[in-house]
């Protein structure tokens, strides 16, 4: 892997892919974006729901990364939506890896996105990779999504299933959406604020990944989550300390509700998991950023 890696990359629009894609290609290494609609050379067409892939575009490659999936939070959690969330995970990674699973030449590894919602809601619990799974519709869904995995599992293929926390950055994602009300000083916790954050930098995120292709031991959950969760309490703390900006606000979970519905406010902004990256650690993986102050102060560094 010394002359460059050939990557595969699903969701390389997304805030992980877009970043991951753009590094691998600085790097020197060869990036295949799997994609709805071809925008350039290189690229691998796919369609979910017609259960079409390109497949002759991904032969021949050391690694692929799978992270496409419609957005948890980009909208209200009615039954279609919920239907759509499940099917772009389960469809889509059955596609890949019953496709990658009849190449002549499939790639050595598949690092599949996933997500600590497996967990569920757990209140204190210290969770590692041996923790089995929770209660509630992003338990179920991650479940599948990682079952779906199975075809290149049986093919051979190492699979590694990244369960993500969240992952912060100011380019997108929660903290993105925070940044606003924050610097009006409108931010405050969410409900009691006790409910564990288990997040991790986006640097970490690419970084962990990078490492789970190189790192042949590895395979099966790993947890990317930095070594250090905090409260929700704690973390709006951080960020309004580094903000300069108030946080002695509360959101009441009835706002919540009336928001974003009760299910979502529910099993994503109210629940909580302590998730420790046990896998990451023992493997030898260091952290740029294992303290969330320190990675806000490095993302939002004026």
């Amino acid at each position: 892997m010394s002359e460059g890696l050939k990557v595969i990359v699903t969701g390389s629009h997304g805030l992980i892919g877009s970043e991951l894609a753009t590094t691998l290609q600085r790097a020197g290494d060869t990036v295949t974006r799997v994609v709805r609609s071809l925008a350039g050379p290189g690229d691998a067409a796919w369609d979910i729901n017609a259960s079409t892939i390109d497949a002759a575009a991904l032969e021949g490659h050391d690694a692929a990364v799978h992270l496409a999936g419609a957005g948890l939070g980009d909208h209200r959690w009615s039954d279609a939506y919920k239907r759509e969330v499940r099917d772009s995970r389960t469809r889509g990674t059955a596609l890949l890896c019953e496709t990658l699973a009849k190449l002549e030449r499939p790639p050595r590894v598949l690092v599949s996105g996933s997500a600590i919602g497996w967990y569920g809601d757990r209140g204190d619990e210290e969770l590692s990779e041996a923790s089995g799974p929770g209660r509630g519709f992003l338990a179920s869904v991650v479940k599948d999504w990682e079952a779906a995995t199975e075809a290149a599992s049986d093919a051979g293929i190492r699979v590694v299933r990244l369960r993500s926390g969240v992952v912060l950055s100011r380019k997108g994602g929660a903290l993105k959406k925070q940044l606003l009300p924050f610097k009006l000083g409108a931010g405050g916790k969410l409900g009691s604020g006790k409910q564990w954050l288990s997040w991790i930098a986006l640097d970490d995120e690419i970084a962990a990944i990078l490492h789970l292709i190189r790192r042949e031991t590895l395979r099966g959950p790993v947890n990317a989550t930095a070594p250090n969760p905090v409260t929700n309490a704690e973390y709006t703390a951080a960020l309004g300390a580094v903000l300069r900006r108030p946080t002695v606000a509360t959101v009441p979970r009835f706002a919540l509700e009336a928001v974003f519905g009760r299910q979502m406010a529910d099993e994503m902004l109210l629940a909580g998991q302590r998730v420790l990256p046990r896998a990451l650690e023992a493997s030898g993986f260091r952290f740029g950023f294992p303290r969330v102050d320190e990675a806000l102060r490095a993302m939002l560094a004026r």
